[in-house]
């Protein structure tokens, strides 16, 4: 790995940009919660899991210009630099380690996630790892090795991307052939432990998205499923399909908060995830940097391809 560019707040979040031995450019993200302390009591490292994102999600960044999967030590590296990066800080001894397979990426489509999560294991046991996956069609055995894997730490939190409850508006926001809700209730009904973090069903808000409570209601078991709500951060690929995002701070909060009490009275735990609206400034969306590099040296970026 060859570092290209790194930014963003060590007090919140770091970005980094880098070169793997292929020639191709990887991003991921180092960051902290600073109402909750430093690095060792809670520490948050986003990792990519392909080179760009076969997927194409009309808000995500890191989507198009596909070139693969990043193989398992690809993979780690980024966990390692990030080590590296804070040599004060044990990562086996934080109170909450957590590696979210999130970056650029669809991470159930890539083999080698499932070699890292093993990695983790035996490297750091007390590590929580987080797959966020949109449940491609045809991945099942897939989803079968991550229960497997699942069953050697505390906890594996598990997201479905829903982003809408609309079937045809999920198609168009999610153009990739997805599992049916059946099929994700089942999955989320397996990796359930009574008295740990229930499987959680993600929306990214947005005023033009239809995302309907009673609708999930109706497949999706509330004593088993949590509800994960964010706004819709502002990416260039949003702006794009012309998705409406949220930028200030108070008007994230008010669309998340109204929403989560829509899901509630259903008797869903809700995690209502707004952020600090400063990490949009910085870049902590998928796929942003390497678009803002590509744009800024093309010629470079062109060698890359």
């Amino acid at each position: 790995m060859r570092m290209i560019e790194k930014n963003g707040r060590k007090d919140l979040a770091v970005v980094y940009l880098a070169e793997m031995k292929n020639g191709r450019m990887v991003e991921f993200v180092d960051s902290c919660d600073p109402t909750v302390g430093g690095r060792d009591k809670k520490w948050v490292i986003v990792v990519s899991s392909q080179f760009g994102c076969p997927v194409g999600c009309l808000m995500c960044d890191a989507g198009g210009n596909f070139k693969g999967n990043l193989a398992r030590t690809e993979i780690i590296s980024q966990i390692q630099k990030v080590f590296e990066e804070n040599p004060e800080v044990d990562p086996k001894k934080c109170k909450k380690l957590k590696v979210q397979f999130a970056r650029m990426g669809e991470p159930a489509l890539n083999d080698a996630v499932i070699d890292v999560i093993h990695w983790l294991a035996d490297s750091y046991p007390d590590a929580m790892p987080c797959i966020a996956t949109m449940a491609p069609a045809g991945r099942e055995h897939w989803f079968e090795s991550l229960l497997n894997a699942s069953q050697r730490f505390p906890e594996m939190q598990l997201q479905f991307s829903l982003n809408t409850t609309d079937p045809e508006m999920r198609d168009k926001l999610i153009p990739f052939p997805k599992m049916s809700w059946p099929q994700m209730d089942d999955l989320g009904q397996r990796f359930h432990r009574p008295g740990s973090r229930k499987p959680s069903l993600n929306f990214a808000l947005s005023p033009g998205i239809p995302v309907e409570a009673k609708r999930i209601a109706g497949y999706f078991d509330p004593e088993i499923f949590a509800i994960k709500l964010t706004p819709l951060n502002p990416t260039y690929t949003a702006g794009e399909n012309f998705l409406q995002c949220t930028k200030d701070h108070e008007e994230a909060q008010r669309l998340v908060t109204e929403k989560a009490q829509e899901f509630s009275v259903l008797g869903y735990q809700v995690i209502e995830s707004v952020g600090n609206m400063e990490e949009n400034a910085i870049g902590s969306n998928c796929g942003q940097m390497v678009r803002k590099f590509k744009a800024k040296m093309p010629e470079y970026a062109e060698a890359l391809a």
